[in-house]
């Protein structure tokens, strides 16, 4: 039985109190038995929280009062014990780290490609290029069928590692990752070394799953938790 539902939501929103949110953000999750890890620097906030269906709901509610958070795009996954052992919010000086705390990905962000037009294309044979923007040992465990895997060992090399991709820059390409929030520096990164065609995926491989399922996939997909993987089906690949 799947009794616990597993979270996975982030916003890129300027956090200035990020200090002061830190104990104000522990409270709300403590209080609600709920587990995982939530990251804030600056630029956003980046979360990972399983519990009890009805306590995330309530906690994504109070977190919404804060019209920074509200109405913030959550992945939903459900397992039949909880994945994390313990509570941590946390400081960094980016959510998604690239070694530059002043980018700013909202400034050209690229436009998102929801899953079922990703299928589509497939479908139909469009010509483009699909990149996996996540670690080579993700990439490893599975991917979307054709993607090109640069082979980065950390999100921080991928602006050196677009240079193979110099061919490219006027082919329409779609970027993905597991929840969504590394594209949504990818692409921007990419429009900003001249790819002129660049589209994010929609809510990443977990909005896929939960809305399309397998097609056009193959393997499992890594999460940061003890879960290890999910199938396609959003169940537990160990």
């Amino acid at each position: 039985m799947n009794a616990y539902a597993n979270t996975a939501a982030y916003r890129f929103v300027q956090l200035a109190d990020r200090e002061a949110l830190r104990p104000h953000i522990q409270q709300l999750a403590q209080s609600r038995g709920l587990l995982g890890t939530v990251l804030l620097a600056s630029e956003g906030i980046n979360s990972f929280l399983a519990g009890e269906e009805a306590a995330l709901k309530d906690f994504f509610d109070a977190l919404g009062e804060d019209a920074r958070f509200a109405a913030m795009d959550v992945k939903w996954s459900w397992s039949g014990t909880l994945p994390f052992r313990r509570l941590r919010v946390r400081l960094k000086k980016e959510i998604v780290t690239v070694g530059e705390p002043d980018f700013d990905p909202r400034a050209e962000p690229a436009p998102y490609l929801p899953p079922a037009e990703l299928k589509r294309w497939y479908d139909e044979g469009r010509r483009f290029v699909i990149i996996d923007t996540r670690n080579r040992w993700e990439v490893e465990r599975g991917s979307f069928d054709g993607a090109l895997d640069p082979g980065v060992d950390s999100f921080g090399q991928f602006p050196a590692a677009l240079e193979q991709y110099g061919d490219l820059k006027d082919t329409p390409i779609v970027t993905f990752c597991t929840g969504g929030i590394r594209c949504e520096k990818a692409a921007p990164i990419m429009k900003r070394a001249g790819f002129k065609q660049v589209w994010q995926l929609e809510g990443g491989i977990l909005r896929y799953f939960e809305e399309i399922g397998g097609a056009h996939w193959h393997g499992d997909c890594v999460v940061f938790d003890d879960r290890g993987a999910l199938k396609p089906d959003l169940s537990p690949a160990g």
